[in-house]
């Protein structure tokens, strides 16, 4: 979705006819299925798209070259667009969030507390939006899953994205390592460095970070690039993402959405990290929400008030 605000930015200055096209075509390749579970879903009328707007968008650990592996929500960010639909907050959800996960009847699941990703496991993209319904109060307008297919597709079209490291990260899975500084990186190395967290000084919330940090690199490469001039490049880059994308916006329209948002830039763009600390229980490390910023963090979100929030709360801004 991200990186079809990031598309539709650029042709939208071509004229209205080349950006209808354009997203059309994005629109008809993108995957459909029912993604929020009834309770935790806000009602969006069809073509009347109007703010504030709330997306789960999730990031799925599918490997396609192991499938027996199964799957779990990598990463959870809670995107919140404004009433004006000019501008957009990043709030990531840590994975290892503790999280009463309810019952699922028809998948044999009793419910439990447990870390907020193991609910994409027991019943998939659902459960994810009711558990977080339920610990925020917040209901979803749309959701969105892609995988790591889609992430490493994108980059590779892209010919890579200019990354700025913030602190040393050494991967646990390659022996790669990535100094302080800005470098342009490929599909293998971005996948790479956006999974460490096990050698960052504030683990899973540098890694968070540095999510949030790519989806604005991705849009600026978008940007920079100038697709338009591209159209080979550009009908790649859209097929490549929709193949491994999967959305729900209920009875509303892609297309009459992007259009609706297209006032939103990477310069638009602000990461919150949840308010949260961690905690032994039970000789199992957990995140768990701090009292009362966490509590006030989800009221700014059905509220629209977050802009007030973050200016009083800058512990809890990342830098992106």
């Amino acid at each position: 979705m991200l990186v079809g605000l990031a598309i539709l930015a650029l042709v939208v200055a071509a004229g209205l006819v080349a950006a209808r096209v354009t997203v059309q075509l994005y629109d008809r390749a993108v995957q459909r299925d029912v993604l929020l579970d009834p309770d935790a879903r806000a009602t969006m009328p069809g073509s009347t798209v109007s703010g504030p707007l709330n997306f789960l968008l999730l990031g799925s650990d599918k490997r396609r070259s192991n499938p027996a592996m199964g799957q779990r929500a990598d990463t959870i960010i809670i995107a919140h667009l404004t009433r004006e639909l000019d501008h957009a907050y990043l709030i990531s959800i840590p994975r290892d969030l503790l999280v009463e996960i309810p019952a699922q009847p028809g998948q044999n699941f009793p419910g439990a507390s447990a870390k907020i990703n193991a609910a994409f496991e027991y019943g998939g993209a659902q459960l994810v939006a009711s558990t977080l319904s339920n610990l925020t109060g917040i209901r979803f307008d749309g959701a969105a899953v892609i995988d790591f297919a889609g992430l490493r597709a994108a980059v590779k079209v892209l010919g890579g994205v200019r990354m700025c490291v913030d602190t040393r990260t050494v991967s646990i899975h390659t022996g790669a390592v990535f100094e302080k500084g800005c470098r342009r990186m490929d599909s293998a190395q971005v996948l790479d460095y956006l999974r460490q967290r096990d050698s960052l000084p504030d683990g899973d919330f540098g890694r968070q970070r540095h999510q949030q940090q790519f989806i604005k690199a991705l849009a600026e490469e978008v940007r920079r690039q100038n697709l338009l001039l591209h159209p080979i490049k550009l009908d790649r880059l859209i097929r490549s993402v929709a193949s491994s994308l999967v959305v729900d916006l209920g009875s509303a329209s892609l297309t009459d959405l992007l259009f609706a948002v297209r006032g939103i830039t990477e310069q638009n763009l602000t990461g919150i990290r949840l308010p949260t600390y961690y905690d032994m229980i039970d000789n199992i490390s957990y995140v768990v929400v701090e009292q009362p910023r966490a509590p006030d963090l989800f009221a700014a979100v059905r509220t629209d008030t977050l802009a007030a929030w973050a200016g009083a709360n800058r512990k809890w801004v990342n830098r992106i």
